[in-house]
């Protein structure tokens, strides 16, 4: 495999593994040469944390992208994770039309809420401005919160079934009109998985793992960085999906000894040998 290069837009959680503490070393395990540009920095995640700080960094995208452009730099593959406003929405899609290769990836994990909700700092009419952001993409990633924000829907809970998500996944589809990887599906209280979906055949695929029990933050960054890497470095759409899963589950389960004292992430990088035994075995 020839050396790609991916940029990942997302925040900066200077303490509790998640966003770009996450991305980056996932990334740069599986091979993926990895530039960064955060959205934000925050001294902390946001999910049980209080008091935590918050630096926007919007008025530094466009320049910096500018930069990029003056020196010819260019991209493989774009992997974009929290963005905190709207501003920064089209910031970011110039920078993929300006810096990207004439056959660039664009992968979106459409980061806006999870359980029902919605993230703090974000509404309705910016999960409206991220359904049109979507365009263009090869392949997004929400969440069943993220998906029925994105289409319109009322959030179901565990109120779906198969009929449901087989037909939001097209309608997720024609947003971007690309790939759908649909995450946190489940039809039998003892697996989780994801649903994936190919725009230009229709077919639906699905992988599931056994369920653990309980909230892991962090999880959704874990699996979205893997997935990237493993589309960037040529996997299939339902291979990338199914490695992703299995890295996401040893990293919860390299967690669960220590679960009550190490609430605010998962431990990942006891993971990552696994992860490079997989690539390059």
């Amino acid at each position: 495999m020839s050396d790609k290069k991916l940029l990942t837009i997302q925040d900066v959680s200077c303490y509790g593994q998640c966003s770009l503490t996450v991305a980056l070393p996932i990334l740069s395990v599986m091979g993926v040469e990895t530039a960064i540009l955060p959205s934000a920095v925050l001294s902390t995640h946001t999910g049980g944390f209080k008091g935590y700080t918050f630096r926007d960094l919007t008025e530094d995208i466009p320049a910096i992208g500018d930069h990029w452009k003056k020196e010819g730099i260019l991209f493989d593959a774009f992997y974009t994770g929290y963005i905190g406003s709207k501003t920064q929405l089209n910031y970011i899609k110039n920078i993929v039309r300006e810096c990207g290769k004439p056959d660039a990836l664009f992968i979106v994990d459409p980061v806006m809420g999870d359980n029902g909700k919605l993230y703090a700092g974000f509404d309705e009419a910016f999960a409206a401005e991220m359904a049109h952001f979507l365009s263009g993409a090869n392949v997004i990633l929400p969440n069943l919160t993220e998906a029925a924000y994105l289409v319109g829907d009322p959030y179901r809970g565990e109120g779906y079934d198969r009929d449901y998500v087989e037909g939001l996944l097209p309608r997720l589809s024609a947003l971007s009109g690309g790939d759908v990887v649909l995450t946190g599906v489940s039809y039998d209280p003892a697996k989780l998985g994801v649903a994936t979906y190919r725009a230009d055949t229709g077919r639906i695929g699905y992988y599931f793992e056994e369920r653990i029990e309980g909230s892991f933050h962090g999880t959704g960054d874990v699996y979205a960085s893997c997935f990237a890497g493993a589309l960037t470095r040529g996997y299939s759409l339902d291979d990338a999906a199914a490695l992703a899963v299995d890295f996401t589950v040893r990293a919860i389960r390299a967690t669960l000894p220590e679960r009550k004292e190490h609430w605010y992430g998962v431990k990942f990088e006891q993971a990552l040998p696994y992860l490079a035994e997989r690539l390059f075995k």
